[in-house]
């Protein structure tokens, strides 16, 4: 397939003013300021390819909202190159940006007094849409995002997940063809997080849209992801399969067991590690490798109610990159004699 996005040596430094508290401090500062250096990206390359769904990994502050603002043209890189669809981002050029959408599941496009369907109406005068592109479009996500009850109502009557349906509606009614989500699923239910999950996959199956995922759940990487990235401190420490990582790092998978009220939850530590214990419900954590003979046992020799199998948390994962003991290593995406496409 056609490479998409590609970065190069990509770095993105910052000067902070700092100063120790007191008003003497302050007055000092005014005077002479202390600053110091932030590397939020320091120095990552990749390539992603069109149709690609890309989970991209970190805890916070590793540079993952940075380097997402930098593709989408946000923030001016401070070096290195970065192409997308051909486009550099910076330069905010209008077919680049009619190409392209952020969407950041802590921040809202939508006017808060007024229904969704008031600014979408304004989304497309923006974008220069057709009445027929529009309500195409319109239909199509409608349908998709089930959001013909929420359209005519104000934004602050609507539950955080009938808000967060509405935010991706909005970034895709101009039909991008590269989608940057930062933390789509943040703050949703179980449900909510389900469908927003269904609708990111449909929607990629559709239009062979090429997305670049960061979230802190799992499962959303689990659901969309084959790809994945993880970044920490500004450099890039796994670019590759997810399968792998969570063999080569996730060693534990997660058993969440609920027996009946005259078994003894404690009697479980003979299986696994206990890392919680709530009445009847106990968190054990086994070795990836024996849980299904751990889920067999289990079953066979207590009175269990109920049994769910779990991946770790994704900064336990990530926290095992962090603290393995030799240099991570990788195979990084090919990008093409370390150099960008020459851009538009």
């Amino acid at each position: 397939m056609e490479e998409c996005i590609c970065v190069v040596d990509l770095r993105k430094h910052y000067r902070v003013h700092e100063r120790a508290p007191g008003l003497w401090n302050a007055i000092k500062s005014l005077l002479r300021r202390q600053y110091r250096l932030v590397k939020a990206v320091d120095g990552i390359s990749f390539s992603i390819r069109q149709g690609e769904i890309v989970g991209f990994l970190g805890p916070n502050g590793a540079g993952k909202t940075t380097t997402l603002k930098v593709l989408a043209g946000l923030l001016h890189p401070t070096s290195g190159q970065v192409r997308v669809l051909g486009f550099e981002p910076f330069r905010r050029h209008p077919d680049f940006l009619r190409r392209i959408t952020l969407v950041m599941g802590q921040r809202s496009q939508l006017v808060w007094d007024l229904p969704p369907m008031e600014t979408f109406l304004l989304h497309k005068a923006l974008y220069d849409l057709s009445d027929a592109a529009f309500r195409d479009a319109l239909d199509e996500l409608v349908a998709l995002l089930d959001l013909a009850p929420l359209l005519s109502k104000p934004v602050r009557q609507l539950s955080l997940g009938e808000r967060m349906r509405c935010e991706l509606a909005l970034a895709l009614l101009h039909r991008p063809q590269v989608l940057f989500l930062d933390e789509p699923t943040l703050g949703l239910d179980v449900l909510a997080q389900a469908q927003i999950r269904q609708f990111i996959r449909e929607y990629n199956r559709r239009t062979q849209a090429t997305i670049l995922l960061t979230s802190h759940y799992m499962d959303d990487v689990l659901a969309l992801c084959r790809r994945v990235m993880v970044i920490n401190h500004g450099h890039l420490l796994y670019d590759g399969d997810l399968d792998e990582l969570l063999r080569r790092y996730g060693r534990t998978k997660v058993l969440q067991v609920i027996v009946d009220d005259g078994a003894d939850p404690r009697s479980l530590a003979r299986w696994g590690e206990v890392m919680d214990c709530q009445g009847q419900r106990v968190t054990l954590r086994v070795e990836r490798e024996a849980t299904s003979a751990v889920a067999a046992e289990l079953l066979a020799s207590l009175p269990v109610r109920d049994l769910t199998i779990e991946e770790p948390p994704i900064e336990e994962i990530i926290a095992a990159i962090f603290n393995a003991p030799a240099p991570t290593t990788f195979e990084p995406s090919p990008v093409g004699n370390d150099r960008c496409p020459t851009a538009q």
